[in-house]
């Protein structure tokens, strides 16, 4: 159908446009006959305009627009008014003028929607993900589209001012072991054989370094075939990087540097750095979590020293055991009902605890169901420890170390949403968290894993430890933290053979098996690797965060449900047969 092409788009005319002829294309917002006349609110994505079809001005488009209904797509010409000044509608920027029409073509017809194109229609989310594509017509969907554009140029702009390459890594590549499970693809041409999709670019990167390229980063999409929450999905979005000839100082500069500009170009604030910094010993005991949220305060502490000496066999077991005996202050809560401490004691429950021990502070003393089993001393102690006083309360969890404090951090910030401690204004807290164990120990396979991945370099004076005690070496790693979620991870890579070797046999990968997944990795070492390290963000989080949200599944155009299914194209789905024996597979 023949239309002229818009002169203007719904979001830009203003009172300085009064008198102009203009064309807009987009939807029916709303309509409203009023007695003869007609009006329409017609919105693409950057506004909304009022258009006013009255018989009296063009009796052809008045009688056109008795057609209309929302969703329609049309083509208006018509001429910019200013609005009679008790109509004006100062929500909107174009509301002080509306296009009286001269001309209506209408382009499409829609049917009634399942639901309203409105921001504050509530509407469940598996049918907003059914129809994505009327979904994104709302504006406030568009809008943190909007924002994730943004950040694109931002990232883009800044690694090109910063003398980085952007290269493009293989989707289809070898399946390695990196911690998540490989998504396979089948080859036709080689029967039996399977690429997997990246789960990140970390071996090609480390490749760049390898040959020359010493600034790197990439936009990229990465897959991992793991269980689904609000904040992962099976396929998303890292901003890559890579450098060469760097130490941890250097990374962190470019990461800073980075995020003041996605501070001052998406949120219009300045960022403070140098950004604080905690090691991933002190976030574990201060905060329970090695991406602590520093909105609110509430800090753990460590009260192994209150009782090396103690006589209640709670605490005695967790200290000859080599746990942890961690304390959690509540102010003002000492008037917590035993109903309310049965409910947070169940929350802990929950989570693996064997139970929570609670203190109210009175004026007269303790008031705990371990009172009697604690010495004048112990419980004088633990006041001037946690800071107590008269009305407030004291939580106390003991057990092995890293699961108890992560308990106790969980617990921490149930306390901060039930003391309401984190307001809308509140400022984004960022932090560093270094010095990462290099492995961690699995109980159920009964050998340890790399807690990032298997290149990640071991701090130089730990070398030694790897054969003798590898639960004590740490990492050159670190993570970025904005608001208790991890924003960007990375480290400096081993880049030397012998230490990647001697790191691989520590993981329990056998010379054969790293020659077959890392081979090529190994080999271009051989020919002279530079030191080398670097970062990955979390895009999808990152967008989430700045646009407000508490889903990626919000800033990302098309996401699977948590059951990994695309319900508006229905995937994944059953294939062909013949599909099936062109790649020599069979379902069972």
């Amino acid at each position: 159908m023949k239309f002229n092409k818009r002169t203007q788009t719904c979001g830009d005319l203003r009172e300085n446009n009064i008198g102009e002829s203009v064309v807009l294309n987009g939807w029916v917002d709303t309509r409203r006959d009023l007695g003869g006349v007609i009006f329409i609110d017609l919105r693409d994505r950057h506004g909304i305009t009022q258009v006013v079809f009255e018989p009296s001005f063009n009796e052809d488009a008045h009688h056109n627009a008795k057609a209309l209904r929302s969703e329609f797509v049309v083509s208006i010409e018509g001429k910019v008014r200013r609005r009679p000044a008790e109509t004006d509608n100062p929500l909107i920027p174009t509301g002080r003028i509306d296009v009286m029409a001269e001309k209506l073509i209408i382009l499409n017809e829609a049917q009634t929607p399942p639901f309203p194109i409105s921001d504050d229609a509530d509407v469940h989310e598996d049918i907003r993900l059914k129809y994505r594509y009327l979904d994104l017509r709302r504006p406030s969907v568009q809008k943190n589209f909007i924002l994730r554009n943004t950040m694109y140029q931002v990232a883009r702009n800044y690694f090109n001012a910063n003398g980085f390459l952007e290269i493009e890594t293989p989707i289809l590549m070898k399946s390695t072991p990196e911690g998540a499970r490989d998504f396979l693809v089948p080859s036709r041409l080689h029967k039996g054989k399977f690429y997997a999709l990246p789960q990140s670019p970390q071996t090609y990167k480390q490749i760049l370094m390898v040959s020359g390229f010493d600034r790197y980063f990439q936009i990229v999409k990465c897959f991992r075939d793991e269980d689904l929450r609000a904040d992962r999905q099976f396929e998303f979005t890292q901003i890559d990087v890579e450098m060469s000839f760097v130490d941890t100082e250097d990374i962190y500069t470019i990461v800073e540097g980075l995020m003041k500009d996605f501070f001052r170009e998406v949120l219009g604030r300045d960022l403070n750095t140098p950004l604080p910094r905690l090691s991933y010993e002190e976030a574990m005991e201060l905060y329970g979590s090695d991406k602590p949220d520093l909105r609110f305060g509430l800090p753990m502490k460590k009260l192994n020293p209150i009782f090396e000496e103690s006589e209640f066999r709670v605490f005695a077991d967790a200290i000859k055991n080599k746990g942890v005996i961690t304390g959690l202050l509540a102010k003002g809560c000492g008037d917590y009902t035993r109903n309310q401490l049965d409910v947070l004691t169940d929350f802990v429950k929950k989570l693996g605890a064997g139970g929570l021990i609670w203190m109210r502070v009175k004026e007269d003393g303790l008031d705990a169901p371990i009172a009697k089993f604690l010495t004048d001393q112990e419980k004088s102690n633990i006041f001037n420890e946690l800071g107590a006083v008269p009305g407030d309360l004291v939580f106390i969890l003991s057990g092995a170390k890293y699961k108890t404090l992560g308990i106790m951090g969980h617990l921490r910030l149930e306390m901060g949403k039930r003391l309401d401690l984190i307001k809308p204004d509140t400022d984004p807290a960022l932090l560093w968290v270094t010095d990462f164990p290099l492995y961690e120990w699995d109980e159920e396979t009964n050998r340890y894993y790399a807690m990032h991945h298997p290149f990640t370099s071991p701090r130089i004076e730990d070398i030694p430890l790897m054969d003798s005690n590898p639960g004590e070496v740490k990492a050159r790693a670190y993570d970025l933290v904005m608001n208790g979620n991890e924003i960007a991870g990375g480290s400096i890579r081993i880049h030397n053979r012998e230490l990647q070797e001697k790191m691989f046999n520590a993981l329990g990968i056998s010379h054969e098996e790293a020659e077959e997944k890392f081979g090529f990795l190994m080999n271009a070492f051989k020919y002279g690797a530079p030191p080398h390290g670097g970062i990955a963000f979390g895009f999808d989080r990152l967008a989430m965060l700045f646009a407000g949200k508490s889903s990626i599944r919000d800033v990302i155009a098309f996401p699977k449900t948590t059951a990994g299914i695309s319900l508006m194209d229905d995937s994944p789905s059953q294939v062909e047969d013949n599909q099936l024996k062109e790649l020599n597979i069979k379902v069972r």
